[in-house]
């Protein structure tokens, strides 16, 4: 019997992990590195240990450290979460030699499927369908895609359209695999533009019992990384037949290798329901939550009764209902997915109903690392949480899915939230028309536009104006109670700039007797105002703006859609003035590879250098035609945020 559980990981599933542990009564210890020291899965805890260092080699990565602190911390079993190390097979055989459970699958089932290149092969044997690597290619076999033969998550994963381009994207695809699991070993395969991305569920005990619990479609996916899934699969839905070859291949998947506990059998399907083998996840999956929805299980409480060899039930439940999964991620869609980091100062998403589980046939379910006042870093994968929506029909879900992103308060860090909502209104995938090529298709820059137009944001600019000048006289020392910008005669306007997504707003406005005038707000009228909360009639219509400040920072959240306003200084510091051409850090990172030296001739979109943050590579490219005239930095150089990183001056700017 387990009575003490170590997980090996951290932020959302170590939490998610310690929820179920916590209902069966098992004690609970967390792990961290020094970057994580103060996460809310290292307070809810029984007991945590640390782990030196911040990056996951030096911590979540070294075996020999996490199995020392399962034993200083009297544990007796390890469950290794998702990513890092829970496909490696190594690790599983040190856990077992140190006398601990091991929670998840055999290390023999571990060592055949995490090599996707052995496991293709494998499962060609067993009957399943499956792609075919490409060991020379030509330009027939284009396009190509490298993947890591020991990860997922989309790290170490590369299309390549050219052949030329293929040497450079093996290096980097080596390296990042090598630094998000400390394995460099890739392969190529074709790449198929459009798909479905289908994964079947599985739970198979020791006994012999093999269930397939249910399919997830997790199509909608940027670089490779799914950011919608849901159960069941609209295409499988739709298709006759599928859902039971699906599950025929899946259950010969894990039987084919002996396998135990909750694994993921993954495959890439079209849209006549043909589908071949991508992988086998020997772990819980991050999307587990929308099967729990649909079929009323605890996967994690599975996974633990299986460890202590309790045999599984001779049939799966069914299911009923629809789930969505959405990964809510502090990036920016905009840029290329640009991870973002800072503190979250508030992080609010109303209407849950559960934490880490679910019950009933409607609700809305919050798995989530942080909470607000964590500090977003750079170290780790940028997703902040999974908000993950049941009802009894797929649009009911997508519905309240939808409405509960839009009314969220994420403030602190740039995130995906707008995309989110945008993808779950679409036509297309209400529709159920959803494949990997969704983004492409229905284009990133549509979708990604803020949920506030620009007459909003102009609207929340003057909320943020008056709130403003309601903090200043709450916080006057003389005269406190005098209207903020009052005059005995009248000369001229308040004025306060803010930028924002649609650009720069200037508020001119007065307060006085007749009420607020403001410059370009016609028929606007002020209701209240607080430092914290302005009301507003527009055209009539009554509208609540609520506003939080903090620094030079505001988020201004209304019905009308969130808007986050930088202030604009109105006596800037010389001193932050950058030359011209400078490219800066768009994040805190590792220099980790420069293509160039001061000097060089360089052409628009040359790569020029590589940054390494939140576990992926960022390729910095010349703006534009000109010469390297400073290049500051080097291989292994940590930089912050806004740092230069390299300047490149054009012929008009030299001369």
């Amino acid at each position: 019997m387990i009575t003490s559980l170590l997980v090996a990981n951290r932020g959302e599933i170590a939490r998610r992990v310690f929820r179920t542990a916590r209902d069966l009564g098992i004690a609970t210890v967390a792990v961290h590195s020094d970057a994580d020291a103060d996460s809310p899965h290292v307070r809810e805890a029984d007991a945590a240990v640390r782990l030196p260092g911040s990056s996951p080699a030096e911590t979540y990565l070294r075996p020999d450290l996490l199995i020392r602190a399962a034993l200083d911390a009297g544990a007796d079993a390890v469950h290794p979460g998702y990513g890092f190390l829970s496909e490696n097979a190594e690790f599983a055989r040190a856990v077992l030699a140190a006398g601990l459970t091991w929670v998840g699958p055999p290390v023999e089932a571990i060592e055949r499927m995490g090599s996707k290149i052995e496991s293709k092969l494998l499962m060609a044997e067993a009957g399943v369908p499956t792609l075919t690597d490409v060991a020379e290619p030509t330009e027939a076999d284009l396009p190509l895609l490298v993947k890591a033969s020991a990860g997922g998550g989309g790290r170490g994963m590369r299309v390549v359209r050219r052949l030329a381009d293929l040497d450079g994207e093996l290096a980097a695809a080596r390296s990042e695999a090598a630094s998000a699991f400390g394995d460099p070993t890739v392969f190529v395969e074709p790449y198929l533009e459009t798909g479905h991305h289908i994964e079947v569920q599985v739970m198979a005990d020791r006994h012999g019992t093999v269930w397939a619990v249910g399919e997830r479609e997790c199509s909608i996916q940027r670089r490779h990384q799914k950011v919608v899934e849901e159960a069941p699969s609209p295409l499988v839905e739709r298709t006759p037949g599928m859902r039971d070859r699906l599950f025929d291949a899946a259950r010969k998947a894990a039987g084919a290798i002996g396998y135990e506990g909750a694994g993921t059998v993954e495959f890439l399907a079209d849209d006549a329901g043909r589908f071949y083998f991508l992988e086998m996840n020997t772990r819980l999956q991050v999307e587990h939550p929308v099967t729990e929805c649909v079929t009323g299980l605890d996967l994690v409480a599975l996974q633990l009764s299986v460890a202590e060899g309790a045999p599984l039930a001779a049939d799966p439940p069914g299911s009923a209902g629809h789930a969505i999964e959405v990964r809510l991620y502090a990036e920016d869609p905009a840029l290329d997915w640009r991870p973002q980091s800072g503190t979250l100062h508030h992080f609010d998403v109303p209407g849950v109903t559960a934490h880490f589980t679910a019950a009933g046939e409607r609700g809305l379910r919050l798995d989530s690392g942080v909470e607000s006042g964590s500090v977003v870093g750079v170290h780790y994968d940028p997703m902040l949480a999974k908000v993950i929506a049941w009802a009894p029909d797929r649009t009911a879900t997508a519905r309240a899915l939808s409405g509960a992103l839009a009314k969220s308060r994420v403030h602190g860090v740039h995130t995906n939230r707008d995309l989110l909502v945008r993808v779950l209104r679409h036509p297309a995938f209400l529709a159920g028309e959803t494949d990997t090529a969704f983004f492409d298709r229905h284009g990133l820059g549509t979708l990604s536009e803020p949920l506030a137009d620009k007459d909003t944001e102009a609207l929340s600019a003057l909320a943020a104006a008056l709130a403003d000048a309601e903090a200043n006289r709450a916080a006057a020392r003389v005269l406190g109670r005098v209207p903020g910008g009052w005059r005995n005669v009248v000369s001229q306007p308040q004025v306060k700039v803010y930028t924002g997504a649609t650009g720069e707003h200037e508020v001119r406005y007065r307060v006085g007797r007749a009420g607020l005038a403001a410059d370009g707000f016609t028929g606007v009228r002020l209701v209240s105002a607080t430092a914290r909360v302005v009301e507003l009639e527009v055209a009539g219509v009554r509208r609540r703006f609520e506003v939080t400040a903090v620094g030079g920072s505001v988020w201004v959240d209304s019905a009308l859609g969130p808007v986050a306003l930088t202030a604009v200084d109105r006596f800037p510091d010389p001193a932050d003035q950058v030359a011209a051409g400078s490219l800066l850090a768009p994040m805190p990172g590792t220099v980790v590879r420069v293509a160039v030296s001061a000097g060089d001739s360089v052409t628009a979109g040359q790569p020029l250098l590589w940054l390494e943050a939140m576990k992926m590579e960022h390729r910095i490219d010349a703006p534009a035609d000109g010469v390297v005239a400073e290049l500051p930095v080097s291989a292994g150089d940590q930089v912050d945020v806004g740092r230069v990183l390299a300047v490149v001056r054009t012929a008009e700017e030299g001369s």
